[in-house]
């Protein structure tokens, strides 16, 4: 098993905006969702529209999971293809509104538009909070040792 800190997991986290939301449905039925997330101390946030699907399940069930695919290559050889590292974990998610969030996680959130601009004034902010391990593959891991899946598998705490 890779050898992981707390530390080196919010890193790639902060390194990447990209991950697939997953929830559950008013009727138990699983759903995902490709998202673009901003991490602000210990928490992701996902702007969406305040009609959004997601922003009703979550509403319905807080209960989410999030993977964040990694992307990997070959140096000097991006044609040979090669799995995406990955970091799944569990969080409990919350819709806000977006003066419930701060204005660092907004500029960060929505790249330069200002909270009076229509896109965001009907926007809603879902907060992640992670819970339990954050579960790794490939993670501080070499191209060659992500072939033993054993050695690629990775498990730190989420704070």
């Amino acid at each position: 098993m890779a050898a992981l800190t707390t530390a080196q997991v919010w890193k790639e986290l902060e390194n990447n905006v990209f991950a697939v939301l997953g929830m559950v449905t008013a009727k138990n039925e699983p759903r995902t969702v490709g998202i673009v997330y901003v991490v602000h101390e210990g928490k992701l946030y996902i702007g969406t529209k305040k009609d959004a699907w997601k922003v009703r399940h979550v509403s319905a069930n807080p209960h989410v999971s999030l993977t964040v695919a990694i992307p990997k290559s070959v140096p000097l050889m991006p044609w040979i293809k090669v799995p995406a590292a990955t970091i799944t974990f569990a969080g409990t998610a919350q819709v806000v509104t977006v003066r419930e969030v701060g204005a660092d996680v907004l500029a960060k959130l929505y790249r330069g538009l200002t909270e009076s601009d229509a896109q965001i004034a009907d926007s809603r902010v879902i907060v992640v909070d992670p819970t339990g391990d954050f579960v790794t593959y490939g993670v501080g891991v070499s191209l060659m040792g992500m072939r033993d899946t054993e050695n690629a598998r990775g498990r730190a705490p989420v704070k």
